[in-house]
């Protein structure tokens, strides 16, 4: 099974960015996440629509934060990032005619919906200040971004 990873890599992107005094470009992003730009100015494109960076044109401009990382939950993210599946799994056929198939989708449909229930609790209570403060000692200061660039 296929993991999708971009809230991870997002995050990551958001926790750098609120360490810096300015705007980063998406190339710079890019070389971080080892992706192209054009990636990350799609991710970045739908962070913006929600309202949670902006985008400055021309020389100096970039991405940057429009909140801060108190302000921002992991939920955020994830909607922002259009809400990608959270499982895997899924039925054979939506509408068997089988009662036995029934009953088997209606029980696994329960159990997923039970844990996206959970799964979103815990993004909704996380913030990107709780993922910083998490870091505590273990790294001095977190503006080692030119050195990070290069093995992130």
């Amino acid at each position: 099974m296929r993991q999708n990873s971009q809230l991870s890599g997002v995050l990551h992107i958001l926790l750098h960015m609120a360490e810096l005094d300015g705007p980063v470009t998406s190339d710079r992003l890019a070389k971080m996440m080892k992706t192209n730009p054009v990636v990350i100015r799609r991710i970045m494109a739908g962070l913006r629509e929600n309202g949670l960076v902006q985008s400055e044109k021309g020389h100096g401009g970039g991405w940057r934060l429009t909140r801060g990382l108190s302000e921002m939950t992991l939920l955020d993210i994830y909607k922002a990032l259009g809400e990608p599946a959270v499982f895997a799994i899924g039925n054979r056929t939506e509408s068997p005619t089988c009662l036995l198939e029934q009953s088997a989708n209606a029980s696994i449909n329960q159990a997923l919906k039970d844990a996206e229930d959970v799964l979103l609790a815990r993004l909704r209570a996380v913030t990107l200040e709780d993922l910083k403060n998490d870091v505590g000692d273990q790294v001095r200061d977190l503006r080692h971004w030119n050195d990070h660039d290069s093995t992130a």
